[in-house]
């Protein structure tokens, strides 16, 4: 059985990772006859907001704590992963992808990425092995493989900016669709950069897992 490593953020849209997408993620590895290793990073949280009222809180919550809400506690540290055990990597989105790892939401083009998730992904792309990255998540492609990578976060100018300032290359998506690059074996969704609904957001995300899958082979 193929064996896909799932980066998790938080829980929720705003500072983790997007519920929707994780869920659709996790529903469509395992339809396909695979199965999902889900990892963290084992530390606080940069922001907590109020899903409520969009207002960010005073509390303090832990990335990883967070994160087992999503997968029913079957969750490990990042440090953890082992790329030598994983066929593939998928990295749903959500803005703690933006605040949890990497600090994309305050330093844009000069961000910097979480180590964990920067080495883990690093591993996969020399071991020629696919990567999956969803939603806002592609915004990190180029710093964290350090390649002209084709990516998509949909249609927005201002990611498509900062993903061509990082050096990637940015290709507007519809929702429903994949954009891949063959070359550096990584394909990308834009998800709820661009969902109206749950179902949009499956389109492209079942075409994306479809896609890690076939490029396994």
């Amino acid at each position: 059985m193929r064996s896909i490593g799932v980066i998790l953020s938080g829980c929720g849209v705003y500072d983790g990772s997007e519920v929707y997408e994780t869920v659709l993620t996790l529903l469509a590895i395992e339809r396909a006859g695979a199965k999902a290793f889900c990892f963290a990073p084992d530390k606080m949280q940069a922001t907590v907001i109020n899903h409520l009222t969009g207002e960010e809180m005073t509390e303090s919550r832990n990335v990883l704590v967070e994160s087992a809400r999503l997968v029913r506690g079957k969750v490990l540290p990042i440090d953890q992963a082992d790329s030598v055990q994983l066929d593939a990597l998928i990295v749903p989105g959500g803005f703690g992808v933006a605040h949890h790892l990497s600090s994309l939401a305050t330093a844009g083009e000069n961000c910097e990425i979480d180590e964990n998730l920067q080495n883990l992904t690093r591993q996969i792309y020399k071991q020629g092995k696919p990567i999956g990255f969803i939603c806002v998540a592609p915004a990190l492609i180029p710093r964290l493989l350090n390649a002209p990578v084709r990516v998509t976060t949909g249609t927005d100018a201002d990611y498509a900016e900062t993903i061509e300032a990082m050096g990637g290359i940015h290709v507007p998506c519809p929702v429903d669709d994949i954009v891949v690059d063959e070359e550096h074996r990584v394909v990308t969704t834009p998800a709820y950069m661009l969902a109206r609904s749950i179902p949009e957001a499956a389109d492209g995300i079942d075409k994306l897992v479809k896609r890690v899958l076939e490029m396994m082979a």
